[in-house]
């Protein structure tokens, strides 16, 4: 008796590639879903501009971007995502971008940074409004708060501390004679690498960085690049320039530094902690209404006349009125020796009615006090 072919598909069958005819109609499908999604976004483009037309006759568009909006969009984006095939972090970069060039149909936002070309605090500019924003390189922080405050720009993005190195000392004195506000906070991962125009190692002279990222980076140098002169520069972009132009300098910056100034990458992810992130801050002009899920941001000074116990008299009224500090900082005041202002971040928002009556109380108790903002939390 013949045996029965078995009409279990040998094996790697399983792995063939489906008919022609399923892939294509899959196509198709895809296809018409394309032509869906089109409408929609052309659909929300003609209402985003019905609201920036009935928010301000003259279209200025500082006064139609909305961070708390934004934040509440993105934030309904990821509870829709809960079972959905794209990751988080792809859903917010994708609605980033659609609100984004919705926003842009009239003129762009400028948006002023740190730079140049290349710096991390570019990355945290699109990463925050998309790339339909026209972003202004600065060579330093006092000149991204001075082109916000001129108008010249309608925000701004500063770097303010880093979960390895701290704080980033020149932002936070700036508030001490600026009246911006802060309008939000992006967190950005950062991996650095080693960078060079020689494709070797042993050829490294020197290596340029921003101090920060030269200390983030520390334990890495001092295993493989033992007695290399380390060089702080103005930023990681700055270093990637030198690098470019200076034989056997090296440089820390991002893969985008490399790609701008055409650099070999020597080595990827040198930080000493691998969860390396850097928090920057948008500044702007105006006060923002609460999104849901704020952050507020103070600078205070305690009484001169408060003596011991002056700090707890301060952040008393935090504690009973349940209010979460997640940071504080001291700076010299600048106005005498051993003065000290303090910056205390706070989880909610300043009109949120536990919020408020604990700033009111810290007020009588204080010979400074200024609300530097209330903004969305970062989300992601």
């Amino acid at each position: 008796m013949a045996k029965k072919k078995s009409s279990k598909p040998k094996a790697g069958a399983a792995k063939a590639s489906a008919p022609k005819g399923e892939i294509s109609a899959i196509r198709g499908q895809i296809d018409s879903v394309d032509e869906q999604l089109h409408m929609l976004i052309n659909r929300r483009a003609e209402l985003a501009r019905a609201v920036g037309i009935s928010k301000h006759a003259s279209g200025h568009l500082v006064d139609f971007y909305r961070p708390e909006r934004e934040a509440e969009v993105l934030r309904m984006a990821l509870a829709r995502n809960r079972n959905g095939a794209l990751r988080d972090e792809e859903v917010l970069r994708l609605f980033r971008e659609i609100m984004s060039a919705c926003l842009a149909q009239e003129k762009p936002l400028k948006v002023a940074y740190l730079g140049p070309e290349g710096t991390y605090a570019q990355s945290a500019v699109l990463k925050h409004f998309g790339h339909s924003v026209r972003a202004l390189s600065l060579a330093s922080i006092d000149e991204v708060f001075q082109e916000v405050q001129a108008g010249n720009a309608d925000f701004g993005v500063v770097p303010v501390e880093n979960s390895t190195e701290g704080t980033v000392n020149n932002t936070l004195d700036r508030f001490l004679s600026t009246s911006l506000h802060i309008c939000g906070e992006v967190e950005l991962s950062v991996q650095h690498n080693l960078m060079a125009r020689d494709k070797d190692m042993k050829h490294v002279l020197r290596v340029c960085a921003h101090p920060q990222a030269l200390g983030q980076c520390r334990g890495w140098l001092d295993e493989n690049l033992p007695g290399v002169d380390r060089v702080p520069v103005s930023s990681n972009a700055e270093g990637a320039r030198r690098a470019r132009d200076e034989k056997g300098t090296a440089a820390i910056a991002g893969s985008v530094a490399a790609e701008i100034y055409s650099l070999e990458i020597l080595a990827q992810g040198i930080e000493d902690q691998a969860d390396n992130t850097t928090r920057f801050l948008v500044l702007g002009r105006k006060t923002l209404r609460p999104s849901g899920a704020d952050k507020t941001t103070i600078l205070v000074s305690a009484s001169e006349t408060s003596g011991s116990g002056a700090l707890f008299r301060l952040l008393e009224p935090l504690a009973r009125n349940e209010v979460n500090m997640t940071r504080i900082e001291s700076r010299p005041s600048r106005k005498k020796k051993w003065d000290y202002v303090f910056f205390i971040d706070l989880i909610g928002h300043a009109e949120d009615a536990h919020v408020a009556r604990a700033l009111a109380q810290l007020k009588q108790r204080a010979s400074l006090f200024r609300v530097l903002g209330s903004y969305p939390q970062a989300i992601l």
